[in-house]
């Protein structure tokens, strides 16, 4: 879907309140009119626009939510990108978005899961979590081999999480895992928001139009 005329705002926002969670209809337009600015921004690159591409949207959480990983933020574009079109649409964006910002832990088990899972074949790999560690953890500079802390890292996270002992993450291992113990739901690099990046988020994005 490409970007929404103001006229239609409301109108959509209430179909698309009774499709999302967490957020009322006043909180769906204001998403809707932050997507609708961004659509904007994006119109003058000339090519056709049906929703945010990933340059866009990877600009957003860098500098709206702080997430800095390439790797990560192009798995959160997977995840919201539902129907795989390379664009996240106006009811994706919502979607995404009530996960992200207010979701249960059940929601966002499956979302990091969704994350991790770099090739979408429902299985996070020993190669894909070295990749997301290497990436998210910081090295020190008198480490000889650096990669081998983090091949010892990926062994002991299997061995903790690799309930069904095949050598890779299922989500069910996934969610048996973060369910036993909460802190392994970013176990493989950050792709939640903090607490305050979400307050800033939502009193920008919920505010009153005649305030913006």
């Amino acid at each position: 879907m490409s970007s929404v005329s103001r006229k239609s705002i409301q109108t959509l926002a209430e179909t698309i309140s009774r499709q999302v969670k967490h957020f009322n209809k006043a909180e769906v337009e204001g998403l809707l009119r932050l997507f609708n600015g961004l659509m904007g921004d994006q119109a003058g690159s000339g090519r056709p626009v049906h929703g945010l591409d990933r340059g866009r949207f990877r600009n957003i959480l860098h500098n709206t939510f702080g997430m800095t990983d390439d790797m990560l933020t192009d798995g959160v574009f997977r995840a919201f990108d539902k129907d795989n079109d390379c664009f996240v649409s106006v009811k994706e964006w919502t979607e995404g978005l009530s996960v992200l910002l207010r979701g249960t832990l059940d929601e966002k088990i499956k979302y990091c899961f969704d994350v991790y899972d770099m090739n979408g074949d429902g299985y996070i790999s020993r190669e894909e979590m070295f990749h997301m560690l290497k990436n998210s953890l910081i090295r020190q500079p008198t480490e000889e081999d650096p990669d081998e802390g983090i091949k010892d890292l990926v062994e002991i996270t299997v061995k903790k999480m690799d309930h069904d002992h095949d050598g890779k993450l299922s989500f069910a291992d996934f969610e048996k895992a973060v369910k036993e113990e909460t802190l392994l739901l970013e176990a493989f690099g950050t792709c939640l928001p903090d607490a305050k990046s979400i307050l800033v988020f939502e009193q920008q994005a919920f505010q009153e139009p005649s305030e913006q």
